[in-house]
């Protein structure tokens, strides 16, 4: 799979540029408002009783903050954060060395957390609930559990796949919260908030411009940010317009929909081929040369998620929306839109 500009899977880069533009306590943090209001309340009341934050559950598409998130909640604690992610931790011991080595307060940040394995997880469950760490000495008859008392920390857990998590897991969790997509107004704001802090001269409409081809997402927002500062100080004059913005996104190949031409090939190869569906997605994996679960999991979610295409019993089907926005006559029929 090609890299793509619009991916909302993290690079180096975005390592380096998001380091910079991460908010640091919750007042700085833009978006998702009812989890905001609510993390404010729950960390209020855990700093006036001077006790650790309840479990933590993140989940939802990437790109949308988690990780923002959990350094916000160790910054507003005011306590160590330790970040590790479900595929590092191959062994129990690992976890148990981990858990061990926590001091009281920390915030242990577990990113992917639905790839622990099982046996990982059991660590777990005494740790989350009761505060104690169960160790196997030995094998076999001579075998003994020795039982460590861990000092109170919290778990953040992140994942885009909550579905994979165990109910035993997911359970153990006692504050849990859905990131969803961002507004164009949201994303426009951390734009000119990425553009001050970056040093970049950019006015509204050009904010604007990026915000409504960053698909709602923090991160693809940010990386459009940095490449349209490129084009306008080489191409430009160093202030960001909606013109430069257009202009540069132009040849970025993201339209005006925050569509580039993976997405582009996966509309018109439905339309040209099966006049729009519907088409079963074995069939478009063939046709595209992509992998099912790619296809299912990075690029059909925003194209249904903007209206773009249906999923159907049947296959999948290109919509009216579609064919408007990429100027095609739609081939009439009344079963192709039934579900």
């Amino acid at each position: 799979m090609e890299k793509r500009i619009i991916s909302t899977e993290i690079t180096k880069e975005d390592k380096q540029i998001e380091k910079s533009l991460r908010p640091q306590f919750l007042n700085e943090y833009i978006g998702q408002e009812k989890i905001r209001k609510n993390l404010k309340v729950y960390i209020d009341a855990a700093k006036f009783r001077n006790e650790s934050l309840d479990h933590v559950l993140f989940y939802g598409p990437p790109g949308l903050g988690k990780t923002t998130l959990c350094n916000i909640i160790a910054n507003e604690m005011g306590t160590n954060l330790k970040v590790t992610s479900g595929p590092a931790i191959e062994k129990p011991g690992d976890m148990a060395a981990i858990l061990n080595n926590l001091n009281e307060g920390d915030v242990l940040f577990v990113d992917e957390i639905h790839r622990l394995n099982s046996t990982v997880e059991e660590i777990l469950y005494p740790a989350m609930e009761d505060g104690e760490l169960d160790i196997i000495i030995g094998k076999g008859p001579s075998a003994k559990s020795i039982r460590i008392e861990l000092p109170p920390f919290t778990l953040i857990g992140a994942t885009t796949r909550a579905g994979l998590l165990s109910a035993p897991l997911r359970d153990r969790f006692g504050v849990s919260h859905k990131m969803e997509y961002y507004n164009e107004n949201e994303i426009k704001s951390i734009i000119i908030r990425g553009a001050k802090i970056l040093g970049v001269k950019i006015d509204e409409d050009g904010a604007i411009e990026i915000s409504k081809r960053s698909r709602g997402t923090p991160r693809i927002a940010n990386r459009l940010l940095k490449r349209v500062r490129d084009y306008c100080e080489i191409k430009g004059n160093g202030t960001i317009d909606k013109l430069s913005a257009k202009n540069a996104l132009d040849m970025l190949g993201v339209d005006s929909n925050g569509l580039d031409d993976l997405d582009r090939n996966i509309i018109n190869s439905i339309i040209e081929n099966y006049d729009g569906g519907p088409v079963g997605i074995e069939t478009l994996s063939l046709l595209l040369g992509e992998d099912r679960r790619t296809l299912e999991e990075v690029y059909e979610p925003y194209l249904v998620k903007i209206g773009f295409l249906k999923r159907t019993n049947r296959g999948r089907v290109v919509t009216p929306k579609a064919y408007q926005h990429f100027k095609k006559d739609e081939v009439k029929d009344e079963n192709k839109h039934e579900s």
